[in-house]
């Protein structure tokens, strides 16, 4: 048998509607992809994110380095001196050769530590030498006896040595004969010597020289 050809459209009459397009319903799932495309849109299975690129900032390098110095150093610094220095300098001689430490907060705190300790002890190496200076300027004249010649003359002087002698028989201290100084001392009479006890502190000691 033969297909009968459907009968050409009369003139005037309006086009036939087109044939319905075929839809596959969406899945009421919660998945990530949905069923439901036409031919003028790409299957969502084929769209593939791009890899992103993550760029890590770097931090900025550091130029210079703030140190301790731990030994002398010509034309850098003396021990303790704490100096901003080129981080080259720091990484390629002074640490290699122990002459230096970077000043960090550990570190800063033990400098002011012993700072502090330094200074205590300096105190207390004063507040003696003051104690012992005001023995000497109360404790009276110390006697130097000397053999007498003509008049008020002696025979020989009176020396520093001589001076650390009595303090050390009559006080039982030791005073560094450097520290002592003794007036030129040629006849009998009052004298007054000097003891430099402390950068701060000078005692007025008494002598009284007569002859025996």
């Amino acid at each position: 048998w033969r297909r009968r050809r459907a009968p050409p459209p009369s003139p005037g009459a309006p086009p036939p509607p087109p044939p319905p397009r075929a839809v596959v319903p969406r899945r009421s799932s919660s998945s990530a992809y949905t069923l439901a495309w036409s031919s003028a849109s790409p299957a969502p299975s084929s769209r593939r994110r791009a890899p992103s690129l993550v760029i890590v900032a770097q931090g900025k390098v550091k130029k210079y380095r703030q140190v301790i110095l731990t030994d002398d150093i010509a034309e850098v610094g003396r021990k303790g001196d704490t100096l901003k220095v080129r981080a080259g300098f720091y990484r390629n001689f002074l640490l290699p050769k122990g002459k230096a430490q970077l000043l960090t907060p550990e570190v800063l705190k033990e400098m002011q530590l012993e700072q502090e300790r330094i200074e205590a002890e300096k105190k207390r190496v004063k507040e003696e030498a003051q104690q012992l200076a005001r023995v000497f300027e109360t404790i009276g004249a110390f006697k130097v006896p000397r053999k007498g010649g003509k008049g008020k003359q002696i025979f020989g002087s009176v020396t520093a040595q001589d001076l650390v002698d009595i303090i050390k028989s009559q006080l039982n201290r030791d005073v560094d004969k450097r520290l002592v100084t003794v007036p030129e001392i040629r006849e009998i009479g009052e004298y007054v010597a000097e003891i430099k006890l402390h950068p701060d502190v000078t005692a007025q000691v008494r002598l009284t020289v007569y002859a025996k």
